[in-house]
C-alpha cells in the first residue's frame, strides 16, 4: 500500500491532461474519448451487469495457477465479494466501453476474465467486434459464462485454462489483434512474457491496455521495459492503466494523463 501511494504521489506530480499533449493523435483520443462526458444509454446496461454479481451470494471455488498449469492455490470466495474487490470499477468500465467504441477494435483479445465486468465493457462498447477472453479458473469463467447469456453477448468466446497454454491451443502467433487487455498475472515476469508472446499479433493501429502498471515496483519495472521496446512508439499513463501503441508514423513519446 506504501509503495502504490509514492507512486501515486509521483504520477500526480508529473500527469498532465489534453492542454499539455501536443500528438494530434493522442490529443483526440484524450478529448473525445478520455474526457467524453456524456451520458451513454449503455451505461445503464454495465451497472444491471455488476448488480446481478453484487448481488449474488453463491461460494465459488477460485483456483490460481502458479508456474505451467501447477495449481498454485484455490479458495472459496462469495461472488459478490469477488466483484466488488476484484472486478473492475464502473467508472474504469465506463471508460474500457469508451475506448473499445472510439477504437472500434474488429478483433479483442481479453487476459483475465474473471467475473466478466471489464469484458461486457469490451463487447458492448463495440458489438461487432470478435472477443476472445482467457481465463484460468474454470468456476469463475462459468459465472461469467452465465452473465454474458442473460445479457446477450454472443461476441465472446470464453477459453478456460492456464494462458500459456490457451495461446497454443489458439495458435495465436496466426493472429492479429486490434485490442488487446492485459489483466491476469500482475507479475513482472509473466508480464513481459505474454508482451513478448503477443508482439506477433499485432498491426500499426493495434492498442494494449495494460492493469495495474503500479501495482507494485516489479509491475512498474515490467511497465518501464515495455515503454522501452522498439515497436513500442507511444505511452499512455493514466496510474492503473497503461495503454501501449504500436503506430509507425507516431514518434517515440510517453503520456502521463490524469483520468
Amino acid at each position: 500500500m506504501l509503495f502504490q501511494i509514492k507512486s501515486y504521489l509521483q504520477f500526480f506530480w508529473y500527469s498532465k491532461n489534453e492542454h499539455a499533449v501536443h500528438s494530434p493523435f493522442v490529443f483526440t483520443l484524450i478529448t473525445k474519448c478520455f474526457y467524453d462526458t456524456k451520458t451513454k444509454s449503455d451505461y445503464t446496461t454495465l451497472k444491471q451487469f455488476r448488480k446481478k454479481l453484487l448481488d449474488n451470494t453463491k461460494s465459488i471455488e477460485i483456483v490460481d495457477f502458479g508456474a505451467g498449469s501447477k495449481v498454485f492455490q484455490s479458495n472459496h470466495r462469495i461472488i459478490a465479494q469477488i466483484a466488488k474487490t476484484a472486478g473492475i470499477k464502473s467508472k474504469r468500465a465506463e471508460l474500457l466501453y469508451r475506448i473499445s467504441s472510439y477504437f472500434e477494435p474488429k478483433n479483442i483479445l481479453e487476459l483475465g476474465t474473471s467475473l466478466g465486468l471489464a469484458t461486457s465493457a469490451l463487447a458492448i462498447g463495440n458489438p461487432k467486434a470478435t472477443i476472445t477472453t482467457l481465463e484460468g479458473c474454470s468456476q469463475t469463467a462459468a459465472q461469467a459464462q452465465l452473465q454474458f447469456t442473460k445479457f446477450g453477448l454472443k461476441n465472446i468466446q470464453t477459453v478456460v485454462g492456464e494462458f500459456e497454454a490457451s495461446f497454443e491451443k489458439l495458435s495465436i502467433e496466426k493472429e492479429t489483434f486490434d485490442l488487446i487487455y492485459f489483466d491476469g498475472n500482475h507479475s513482472k515476469k509473466a508480464t513481459l512474457a505474454y508482451f513478448e508472446q503477443l508482439l506477433s499479433t499485432i498491426t500499426n493501429d493495434t492498442v494494449w491496455i495494460f492493469d495495474d502498471i503500479h501495482w507494485s515496483k516489479e509491475m512498474e519495472e515490467a511497465w518501464n521495459t515495455i515503454k522501452q521496446h522498439s515497436k513500442v512508439t507511444a505511452t499512455i499513463d493514466t496510474f492503473q492503466w497503461g495503454l501501449v501503441f504500436f503506430r509507425r508514423e507516431q514518434p517515440k513519446e510517453h503520456f502521463i494523463i490524469r483520468t
